[in-house]
């Protein structure tokens, strides 16, 4: 059915009539009129849902517009993760009130189970983690999702999640999410270990301009110094919180690739309200805003600007605590840094900020040894770096805007050095680099040399 038949070859053959109405229809551009549309296949799925993504079927009006709107129903379909397979077949159609120029489009979907099961691991923040999990796909029968998740980390982290997801109008960029979370995890850096219980209610609604986020997140967190030898700082600050926050985040992203992009560029832009009428004793406000742009200069030869900032304000007279700042340093921030190493400390343990700012510029490059595309060449490149960054307290109160840029020029630490980068699937990426800080302060936690970072997101 993917061939076409030019139309000065219709007349042409001693084929029966319906052989001939046969290569009419199925040539590209000639006018057609899809009659039926058939679902096979549906067992819990209610039939409304699936209309929803068929019925476009019914917009087409040649045989070409058929093919392309079949392509588009099933990759919609299989992006709803309700099947494990799904089959589109055109034929003529059938019956003594056929049109002759009509077609019939079969859908044929095979459901998922009930209840799947999976391990895979996963990376994120300079760590590697088992993930076992559960799954209902499909729960309902208009593509709602209940999962559940345990998770142990090469860090002593350790959590676990249990989430429903709906889709709404049958659109999986438009979903409401409903989560029940504990994480815990040991910040040796810092001194101390974190256990957080929590609920998270999440709106994603797509619009002309990007991706809006809209959470509330209320949680329980419980903050304990990890040794007898962490600061008076951080001993002040452990002890119980309890967290209820509102937060909006946007996101623009024209990449043509998330690890490799050799053109488009990324907009992030976050806003977090804690506390105040939201309920909870931690109250703040804090943004944050990130910027990457891609351009390729020669052959495979990329250029990648990015700069991250970000800014917080406690409300009320109260304290912002050490699990709330910012923090920078490590191989997936600015790089010839331990994690968490740049920035206020407070006898040796990383204390964080209340402001930071962090800009990059890579040049990426094939191996010189093997730039072939279609095999290793395609997982590896090499790349050249500049990173620079600085992380302080600000003074909103008393300080004008011109003090609380000076703040953050001042003492900002730069480091320059090159690697090779391993692309791990297309969510995540290894990093070796040989490292030179150029500037830093005696409190600042220094990684020269080499320096290795495993993540999904880096500077």
């Amino acid at each position: 059915m993917n061939n076409t038949t030019d139309s000065e070859d219709l007349g042409e053959g001693t084929g029966s009539p319906s052989e001939s109405r046969i290569k009419h229809i199925f040539h590209g551009d000639i006018k057609v009129k899809v009659e039926r549309i058939r679902i096979e296949g549906l067992g819990r799925t209610k039939d409304d849902f699936i209309v929803k993504h068929v019925s476009q079927l019914f917009e087409a009006e040649t045989f070409k517009d058929v093919i392309f709107k079949s392509g588009v129903v099933k990759q919609e379909l299989e992006e709803l993760d309700m099947f494990q397979g799904v089959g589109v077949l055109i034929d003529t159609s059938k019956g003594p009130k056929a049109r002759p120029d009509g077609v019939d489009v079969t859908v044929i979907v095979k459901e998922s189970r009930r209840l799947t099961g999976n391990a895979h691991t996963s990376v994120g923040n300079n760590e590697g983690s088992l993930v076992l999990g559960a799954r209902c796909p499909n729960l309902l029968g208009r593509g709602e999702n209940l999962s559940a998740e345990y998770s142990r980390g090469t860090r002593h982290s350790m959590g676990y999640n249990v989430t429903f997801t709906k889709p709404l109008q049958g659109d999986t960029d438009k979903r409401l999410t409903a989560s029940v979370f504990k994480t815990s995890g040991d910040f040796l850096c810092s001194s101390y270990k974190e256990i957080d219980h929590g609920v998270l209610l999440e709106a994603m609604l797509p619009s002309f301009l990007g991706q809006h986020n809209f959470k509330w997140e209320g949680s329980w967190r419980d903050v304990s110094c990890l040794s007898r030898t962490a600061s008076f700082t951080v001993r002040e600050m452990s002890g119980h919180s309890v967290k209820s926050s509102l937060k909006h985040v946007f996101t623009r992203d024209t990449r043509n690739e998330r690890i490799y992009p050799t053109q488009g560029y990324l907009f992030q832009i976050s806003q977090e309200l804690a506390g105040n009428r939201l309920g909870g004793d931690v109250q703040f406000l804090k943004g944050e805003a990130e910027i990457q742009l891609n351009k390729k200069l020669i052959k495979d030869c990329v250029i990648s600007c990015s700069l991250q900032a970000g800014l917080m304000k406690s409300l009320n007279y109260t304290e912002t605590r050490i699990n709330d700042r910012f923090f920078l340093g490590g191989a997936t921030s600015v790089r010839g840094f331990n994690f968490r190493g740049l920035g206020p400390h407070a006898d040796g343990d990383a204390v964080g900020g209340e402001a930071y700012w962090a800009a990059g510029l890579h040049l990426f490059t094939p191996l010189p040894f093997m730039p072939g595309r279609g095999g290793l060449g395609d997982l590896f490149r090499t790349h050249m770096f500049v990173n620079a960054g600085n992380l302080c307290n600000l003074d909103l109160e008393e300080q004008n805007v011109q003090q609380h840029l000076e703040r953050l020029r001042d003492n900002f630490r730069w480091s320059y050095g090159a690697g090779i980068v391993l692309r791990l699937g297309r969510i995540a990426r290894f990093e070796l680099n040989y490292v030179i800080p150029r500037t830093a302060l005696h409190s600042d936690s220094i990684n020269a040399g080499l320096q290795f970072g495993v993540g999904v997101s880096f500077l």
